[in-house]
């Protein structure tokens, strides 16, 4: 079995996919896609993922984390990847877990993150530009990759009901 370590870096990594699914090939207006009022756009989606994994490194470095919105998508994208990065290297380097157990450290920041992932997905689908299915069992996870370049699906779904253009 993964240790705890090596199960929450396979974790931040799966996080990096799963955005990086949900942004990828996004139209342009997507960024500032508002579904409804008091709805973050996805651009204040990632800046808010961004410091939900700057919190969780104050568990680790002590401080506050309160980054304001970058102006541009790009920017605030890369931001977040580089935050995911330094939480994966917090992590790995921990050795007694005093202010967060491994458990709430997951239960806690990281879920709420693949919850906002998820989040990013169903905006896109809202903004009618959906993001393709897929078969994450056999998605290519590595846990040394955690920026912006993901990789392809690799069990794409060969059947896409809800494919735009395609008749229900």
């Amino acid at each position: 079995m993964l240790d705890q370590t090596a199960l929450l870096q396979h974790f931040l990594a799966a996080l990096a996919y799963r955005t990086q699914k949900a942004l990828r090939n996004a139209h342009g207006a997507f960024p500032g896609f508002q579904a409804g009022a008091q709805v973050r756009t996805p651009h204040d989606l990632v800046c808010h993922m961004n410091s939900v994994l700057g919190y969780a490194c104050t568990f680790f470095t002590g401080g506050v984390y309160d980054p304001g919105l970058l102006p541009d998508f790009q920017e605030e994208v890369a931001r977040y990847h580089d935050t995911l990065a330094r939480l994966a290297r917090l992590i790995q380097e921990e050795r007694d877990w005093r202010d967060i157990s491994p458990e709430r450290l997951l239960q806690g920041p990281l879920s709420d993150a693949m919850t906002h992932a998820g989040q990013l997905s169903l905006l896109r689908r809202l903004s009618g530009d959906p993001v393709p299915p897929e078969n994450f069992v056999f998605a290519r996870i590595d846990p040394a990759n955690l920026g912006a370049d993901q990789p392809a699906p690799a069990a794409p779904d060969a059947v896409w009901p809800e494919a735009p253009g395609r008749e229900a």
